[in-house]
């Protein structure tokens, strides 16, 4: 199998295919027929998976979802920032710095890859780029303005809004705000789904009755519960607060449970899993980059286009350990196809962490050699005064919810 280079990849995104994909098979870590642990949705029915019959080849066969197309886009964007951090990887990472802020210093750093809308997201609105609030900074109006017709300044200084797609939809613009089509999409479901049970239970070694006493909130967040009216917390009514719903011990944490079975979220059992992973050349000559030349604009999709083999091969030594009680094993390494338009058999190449960090490097360099270069600098940004104080505020609320809650 050809591995995967520069020429063959600027070659199908000039127009030589319509899509990479990869095909991983995987097992449960039990082996074949192993339970494992879907998502769960708040559906009023006899289970909470994601549950669908499929054609998978030549058969229909009963398939759960196990990793969504949205969770996978955020897993392969924790892929590609371990490589930025790492100094693997080499592209623009926008990011709002919270660690010399006192009392959130904890958030560390957010990045265009950790924010949930990207680049538009509501945290690096209300950040201040070199003093100025974000949006009204260059970079922020630049990328504001920027559009599927000319991706220039969004290919600048957060190319992987091209990949994953963005949509500016809490911009000055609104609902009108610059809709970027998502190129990288993936989904992990798992075959021949068998929904099960699973059962739930607790001794507690200090055989505490369920009618032994009422708990109370104790007035003093910190102390938890009291058995004490005098010491507990009133409501704005000055009616006692029970600990819990009733102040029953288990609403403490103490006391039996006596054992259950849990039919709507008990897991599934399958034979095996399948993540599919396309990467849509198509989207990506879609983007248009005003005043540049032809090749100019193939070598900037090009190079969007090897942030996804990254992602594909990063996310690939990142495991898939979904969730608890959902840890999926590669059958195979990672392999790329390049579906021709013709509908003709897939030419196979292969790519890994290596190679793809090689992949990203020479894409980036080309396109900085046909004057379509990414910022190389670090975007770092700060969070507004603001956006500092409704923070401490917020965490205020939740330290005194427990005693103020109804």
């Amino acid at each position: 199998m050809a591995e995967l280079t520069i020429d063959l990849l600027h070659d199908a995104v000039r127009g030589g295919a319509v899509a990479l994909r990869s095909i991983v098979r995987l097992q449960p870590v039990d082996g074949p027929g192993g339970k494992v642990f879907p998502p769960t949705y708040a559906v009023n029915a006899d289970h909470k998976y994601a549950v669908e019959e499929r054609q998978v080849g030549d058969k229909v066969v009963t398939t759960v979802l196990l990793d969504s197309v949205a969770s996978q886009a955020n897993r392969a964007e924790l892929a590609l920032k371990e490589g930025w951090e790492e100094g693997e990887l080499h592209f623009p990472v926008p990011f709002v710095d919270f660690t010399d802020e006192a009392d959130v210093d904890d958030l560390g750093k957010i990045t265009v890859l950790d924010a949930p809308h990207r680049l538009a997201d509501a945290i690096f609105r209300d950040s201040l780029l070199e003093g100025t609030l974000f949006r009204l900074s260059a970079v922020g109006r630049a990328v504001t303005e920027a559009r599927p017709q000319d991706a220039t300044a969004m290919f600048r200084y957060a190319p992987t809004a091209l990949l994953f797609g963005q949509w500016d939809s809490t911009g000055p613009k609104g609902g009108l705000g610059s809709k970027f089509q998502r190129a990288y999409v993936s989904e992990i479901v798992g075959l021949d789904a068998q929904v099960g049970r699973k059962v739930g239970s607790r001794i507690d070694p200090l055989q505490i009755e369920k009618a032994a006493a009422v708990a109370y909130e104790h007035a003093d967040p910190e102390q938890v519960w009291t058995l004490e009216e005098s010491e507990a917390a009133r409501d704005n009514k000055g009616k006692l607060k029970s600990a819990g719903s009733d102040g029953r011990p288990s609403e403490i944490n103490h006391g039996n449970i006596a054992p259950g079975i849990d039919a709507q979220s008990g897991g599934v059992t399958i034979s095996g899993a399948r993540q599919t992973t396309v990467i849509s050349l198509a989207a990506l000559r879609r983007l248009r980059f005003a005043g540049l030349s032809r090749d100019a604009e193939v070598a900037a999709r090009t190079a969007v286009a090897a942030l996804g083999v990254a992602a594909i091969a990063y996310g690939y030594e990142n495991d898939h350990d979904l969730r608890s009680r959902c840890l999926l094993v590669p059958e195979h390494a990672p392999r790329l196809e390049l579906i021709a338009r013709d509908g003709s058999t897939p030419e196979a190449v292969e790519v890994d962490r290596e190679s793809a960090a090689r992949l990203l490097s020479e894409a980036s360099r080309a396109a900085t050699g046909v004057g379509v270069g990414w910022e190389e600098g670090p975007i770092s940004l700060v969070p507004a005064p603001k956006l500092i104080e409704l923070l401490k505020r917020s965490r205020e609320v939740s330290a005194r919810e427990p005693a103020e809650s109804d």
